[in-house]
């Protein structure tokens, strides 16, 4: 599979455990028991990629925070419509980890005062539509960037209207690291600081709001041109997944 290892899963050297709540979302309606599904995406190919650093660390607090982490490697993803039919193996599981998803991280460098290609690439191979499911429709959503030089907002502004052209849900708070070669070690691990500490509130929020909405995102999804799109013919919450993957859920809530 196309997921990227996540090195040292349960070390935090930079979190202070004395202030971290390790459920978050305690008290809120949990809905389905499983474990939130978080998919994690980062925008650069390089050997030292600070905004996979970025997701690394994103991921290690999704663990802590009780969800189930999984980050998509790019590395061997066509460029849109390279592929006739998008019929590429990277693409298929970028497509079926979508759908696997409640809720989503998207990290980019910023370059040229936008997104890279790369974190493009992967938000343009998911569609609205495939068939009757919708791999992004009522999924919860944080966006983060990190930047070479000042601290900026292109890219996670891109990112905000990316996410609302997908239908998701995009949370309040938002990460933009500056200087973002000053704030990992050689190992690749974040320094603690302000901008670590934003990425802890982003993280805790996003697993808040995810465990909030997913019980109740086909209803919050539902739409009247679907609907007509679909002659009123009943919703199968196995075939017609207008915003997260029901019918697994419903399994784990019966185990």
């Amino acid at each position: 599979m196309r997921l990227r290892p996540l090195p040292d899963p349960a070390s935090l050297p930079a979190l202070d455990l004395q202030h971290a709540l390790e459920r978050p979302a305690a008290g809120l309606p949990a809905g389905f028991r499983h474990p939130p599904r978080i998919l994690l995406l980062y925008g650069s190919l390089r050997d030292r990629s600070y905004s996979r650093f970025v997701v690394e660390e994103a991921a290690r607090l999704v663990r802590f925070f009780g969800g189930e982490p999984r980050i998509f490697d790019p590395s061997d993803l066509p460029l849109p419509d390279q592929v006739t039919g998008d019929d590429h193996p990277a693409v298929h599981e970028l497509r079926e980890l979508a759908m696997w998803s409640e809720g989503q991280i998207w990290c980019s460098p910023e370059r040229h005062g936008q997104t890279t290609s790369v974190m493009k690439a992967q938000i343009d191979h998911l569609p609205l539509k495939m068939g009757g499911m919708r791999p992004t429709q009522g999924r919860t959503l944080a966006v983060m960037q990190v930047s070479g030089g000042s601290q900026s907002f292109n890219a996670v502004n891109t990112l905000r209207l990316l996410g609302r052209w997908m239908r998701m849900f995009t949370i309040p708070n938002q990460s933009s690291v500056a200087k973002a070669f000053q704030e990992f070690d050689e190992q690749g691990r974040m320094r603690p600081s302000s901008y670590y500490e934003r990425i802890v509130d982003v993280v805790e929020e996003l697993m808040r709001f995810t465990v909030l909405l997913r019980p109740h995102a086909g209803s919050l999804a539902d739409r009247y041109s679907e609907r007509k799109e679909t002659r009123g013919a009943p919703r199968d919450a196995a075939a017609d997944l207008s915003a997260i993957a029901v019918a697994s859920q419903a399994k784990g809530l019966r185990a």
